[in-house]
């Protein structure tokens, strides 16, 4: 029998989400075939089984968060698998993720201790915990003595503090994937950032009746940050160092029911606008779909929030770092502006674009909102 933990999806992660099982109790199951697809604070990774064998029991369920270390299976190992298996040098033995894990074996530490100060207690009086449940059983104010493990022997993990969590306050959840990524990058932003927002209109006369909104949007980012780079850029404070990009790689914010996503479309310059289209549909489906990869969610140097799809004119985008610029886009509005000395009806299209006063001047975040402006008035290329 051999226990099969989560295995280090690298980066830094500490956590993730499982999303759906492969596999069921009593399964069989070869090497590398994903038994389990989770989301992390980055992506939506697969997992593949470490070895071949059958489904003796499965730890954790779907929506629940889980812990780098915390078991996931036990396996029993079918007779010619384990032989082959001895024969060769331990190279499968531990597991291999679709991208970036560690090929380190985990060993966790059950934590074992006593209710009260008697150590001669009797056995059921004993609460086994791995180390991270009990460190997270304090900071939610969870006492464990009412919790059944649901690990081997009873061990409380993390997702059994979360759900006792969850049932003594109804109405609360723990924040997961895409929504408790979206705390920290906040957090870092407000933290971090010198925040500074400047705000325009684009008059759209030259527009057809069924101008693709997001297309225009990219193709005038692309443009503005050809004229005025210092946007397309990041910054680092600890080094005081700006790379200032010549290729535009946009991030493109997109609502979900998960939570905010914002992949990102690398070398935005150098697409047509029949790709874009591609692109931005393939995308959305799979978010949607929660088969996002991490590689799709990283290296954006600006990014692009069309909030007015839904609703806002105006607002305050926040800056994600090492990026130093966001442009909003809010509602289109019917205006009525004069022209020659003569009131004429007119669709306008809000802008507010706030970017990191540390990394770029005022001047050059006004230049960037001009042209972005002057590419948005433009008769369609299309």
């Amino acid at each position: 029998m051999k226990s099969f933990m989560l295995p280090d999806l690298g980066e830094g992660l500490a956590e993730s989400e499982i999303v759906q099982w492969h596999v069921n109790i009593g399964d069989s199951v070869e090497v590398d075939q994903i038994v389990l697809t989770v989301e992390t604070a980055k992506a939506i990774v697969e997992v593949p089984a470490p070895y071949s064998g059958k489904i003796v029991s499965r730890h954790g369920k779907e929506g629940e968060l889980i812990n780098v270390g915390s078991l996931l299976l036990e396996i029993e190992e079918l007779e010619s698998a384990s032989a082959a298996s001895s024969n060769s040098n331990t190279k499968k033995d531990a597991a291999t993720v679709v991208g970036n894990v560690s090929s380190q074996t985990h060993h966790v530490d059950v934590d074992d201790f006593w209710v009260g100060s008697d150590e001669n207690s009797s056995p059921d009086k004993i609460i086994t915990a791995l180390p991270s449940a009990r460190l997270l059983a304090q900071e939610l104010g969870i006492d464990l003595n009412g919790i059944k493990g649901s690990g081997p022997e009873n061990l409380i993990l993390d997702a059994d503090v979360y759900e006792q969590y969850e049932k003594q306050i109804p109405g609360t959840e723990v924040l997961k994937g895409a929504r408790r990524t979206m705390v920290n990058t906040m957090t870092e932003s407000h933290h971090n950032v010198a925040s500074v927002t400047i705000t325009e209109e684009a008059m759209l006369f030259n527009w057809k009746e069924k101008e693709d909104i997001s297309i225009r949007l990219i193709q005038a980012i692309v443009y503005a940050c050809q004229k005025e780079p210092a946007l397309n850029a990041w910054f680092d404070a600890d080094t005081m160092t700006r790379c200032v990009h010549s290729t535009v790689n946009i991030g493109i914010a997109v609502d979900s029911s998960h939570g905010l996503y914002v992949p990102v479309l690398r070398h935005a310059n150098e697409f047509s606008p029949e790709a874009i289209r591609g692109w931005l549909d393939a995308t959305v489906k799979g978010i949607r779909d929660r088969k996002i990869g991490r590689e799709q969610l990283q290296h954006a140097t600006i990014t692009l929030s069309n909030f007015g799809a839904i609703a806002g004119i105006f607002a305050t985008p926040v800056v994600s770092p090492p990026q130093v610029a966001i442009v909003g886009a809010g509602r289109i509005l019917d205006k009525v502006i004069m022209q020659d000395g003569k009131p004429v009806n007119v669709k306008a299209m809000p802008l507010s674009i706030t970017f990191d006063h540390r990394a770029c001047t005022g001047g050059e975040a006004a230049r960037f909102t001009k042209v972005l402006v002057e590419h948005l008035q433009r008769v369609s290329s299309q």
